[in-house]
């Protein structure tokens, strides 16, 4: 190794632990390769709790301190890295469950040099210069014991530098994390769940403008996974992806099933359920030709990724979904989640799993776009995307536009594999694939809101607003949008005024607000209108049958007691929205309205007559007998 230069790969995102006896030359090694904020020195832990860094009677109290600032700095993504000796096998326990809790990679990097050469640095240290020759001697001993179990112990890199000269002249190279994609910038076509149905890829791909598993424009597909099983032809869906990506044409995460296909190309023992049978089938008809593409389809699974993030951090693409702690880590847990997901502990009355909906308290920057959990149609949820759409069981095969956001689908051909649970259900909310829940609503609730952090709604409070949702509202499947009161400002501090405009303006200039347009006031009552194109479009997008829309006000209840005349205002509304062009300037085919309703007289007949009235009524037969008895019972004090 003389006059060869060693280079050390490090992950971008790690927990580096120096190893090597007192005098090794540790702290300077971290000086020459990091930056003196990554460095976490168990000397200078000892200075800030007692005032002198080779007081070892403070070190139980100095290494709670290096644990706690290396935790932090994990959590917040930075590389860190642990000065200290860490030749005992229980300080690197603990470096290396640190590391895991924070899902990041343990590197050792071990300085295992001479005892004559440390011996000789600590007596040129005056605050070294007397320690005991027994201590370096012990340092080695317990070091040497270690060496070749540390990859057992958990690290995942283990460099070793056995002489000064290959301390001096090594190299650290910071390597970009497998997942890290972020400077690939699409634009991206991101594909759902495929499993075997190789014909509806191919309508799809030709939809999206590939030609030949190639895209005139550049752009890069991405899989999510589940290329197999269930399906007609899982060979001939690989031996597209597969081509594509290694052609640079695609990008493609593992799905649970490829974990699986590949364990059982492995010969490891696996269960052949869930479809996996169909793809053995399939492969032992392949083996007659092709009997390489096995073992190609082997070292293709075992290269995939659990998860990218791509698009300068925008967008993070996985099988089965991913919150945002677990965004460009490395670990097995990780790689779990990503494969599989999260689950409540809980079976359906279909004996399938229930998975938690991570989705739903999800509030990450990055757009999340996933697989795994079979829905009827791909809406976004808290900038969460599953484009899992059920093709193989007779529902459709699903990408997305990145960063158009374009949602684009083509039809299976057929039912190839029938499911165990329907796609969709007569339930509210079941055509979206998440039926709605009286758990969701019932008792106590913590809501995570992404403004306002975490708001709680008492019990008492949620039981008033299911009575009032259930006994009044609309159908709740017509219930797209809740619009807020209106905010007014602080009532005035100036004699004789409820609000005052000098007042209001200031509090909206304290609130950031930049531009306010002032109009005159019309009397009008507040109504959210959700109007759809047509039946049909009501009936694909909301599953209801006979309305083409909802009239509501602001707290979903019936805007108009006549429907039909509700469906009056509705035609209205749509051939306004027609004739604007606004269904092909939008891409769509509903759209909510959140309006006034002018004359507010249309509205004030109604309560005139439900309300008001009766109110009225009331009074005018109790007025005549009010007015004779109130004399004697004044004279009566």
């Amino acid at each position: 190794m003389t006059g060869t230069s060693r280079t050390l790969p490090v992950t971008d995102l790690s927990l580096v632990v120096l190893v090597g006896a007192s005098g090794s030359g540790k702290s300077t090694f971290a000086r020459r390769h990091f930056k003196p904020t990554e460095i976490i020195s168990s000397d200078f832990c000892r200075g800030l709790v007692a005032d002198d860094e080779n007081d070892q009677s403070a070190s139980g109290d100095a290494f709670d301190v290096l644990h706690y600032i290396a935790g932090k700095r994990l959590a917040a993504g930075r590389l860190t890295v642990v000065d200290a000796t860490n030749v005992q096998p229980e300080s690197r326990k603990q470096l290396v469950q640190l590391a895991r809790q924070y899902d990041v990679l343990p590197i050792a990097i071990v300085l295992d040099l001479p005892e004559e050469v440390c011996q000789a640095r600590n007596a040129t240290r005056p605050d070294r210069a007397g320690m005991p020759r027994h201590v370096v001697q012990r340092h080695r001993r317990e070091l040497r014991r270690s060496l070749r179990g540390l990859e057992r112990e958990g690290f995942r890199k283990v460099h070793v530098l056995r002489t000064e000269e290959e301390a001096d002249t090594a190299e650290v190279v910071l390597e970009r994390r497998y997942n890290d994609l972020r400077h690939l910038t699409g634009p991206f076509d991101i594909i759902g769940d495929i499993h075997g149905c190789s014909s509806e890829l191919d309508t799809l791909l030709g939809k999206l403008g590939y030609e030949n598993g190639s895209h005139p424009e550049g752009r890069t597909a991405v899989f999510v996974g589940d290329l197999v099983d269930r399906g007609p032809d899982s060979p001939g869906v690989l031996r597209r992806v597969m081509s594509m990506v290694s052609s640079g044409d695609a990008l493609c995460v593992p799905g649970n099933h490829e974990n699986k296909l590949g364990r059982y190309l492995k010969g490891r023992k696996v269960q052949h359920s869930h479809g996996l049978a169909e793809t053995v089938e399939q492969l032992e008809r392949e083996d007659a030709e092709h009997p390489e593409f096995r073992e190609e389809v082997a070292d293709f699974i075992d290269g995939l990724v659990s998860h990218y993030v791509l698009d300068g951090g925008r967008l993070v693409v996985c099988h089965a979904g991913l919150p945002e702690k677990y965004h460009g880590r490395t670990s097995g847990r990780v790689r779990s989640h990503a494969l599989y997901g999260d689950t409540t502990g809980e079976t359906d009355e279909f004996g399938l799993p229930v998975r938690y909906p991570w989705a739903e308290e999800y509030r990450g920057a990055a757009a999340v776009v996933y697989g795994h959990t079979p829905v009827p149609t791909a809406s976004w949820v808290n900038n969460t995307l599953c484009l899992d759409t059920g093709a193989v069981f007779g529902g459709k095969m699903t990408a997305l536009r990145w960063p158009e956001r374009e949602i684009v689908d083509v039809p299976a051909e057929r039912v190839w594999y029938e499911p165990v649970k329907p796609l969709t259900t007569e339930a509210p909310g079941g055509r979206e694939g998440r039926p709605l829940d009286l758990a969701d609503v019932q008792g106590r609730r913590i809501v995570e809101t992404r403004h306002m952090g975490r708001v709680s709604v008492r019990e008492e409070n949620a039981a008033a607003a299911l009575e009032v949702m259930s006994r009044f509202a609309v159908d709740p499947r017509l219930l797209a949008y809740l619009p807020p009161t209106m905010a007014p400002t602080a009532t005035s501090r100036e004699e004789g005024f409820l609000e005052h405009p000098a007042e209001a303006f200031a509090q909206y200039r304290a609130d950031g607000v930049t531009k306010v347009v002032c109009e005159e006031k019309h009397m009008g009552s507040r109504a959210v209108a959700l109007v759809c194109r047509d039946a049909g479009a009501a009936r694909e997008r909301f599953g209801t049958d006979g309305p083409t829309g909802a009239l509501h006000t602001r707290t979903g209840r019936p805007f108009l007691d006549d429907t039909a005349l509700t469906e009056v205002l509705l035609g209205r509304l749509r051939a306004a929205v027609t004739a604007a062009g606004l269904w092909e300037e939008w891409g769509t085919d509903w759209v909510v309205l959140d309006a006034e309703l002018m004359p507010w007289s249309l509205k004030a007949a109604g309560l005139l007559r439900s309300q008001y009235a009766a109110v009225g009524a009331a009074a005018g037969a109790v007025q005549p007998l009010a007015r004779s008895t109130s004399p004697p019972r004044a004279r009566r004090g």
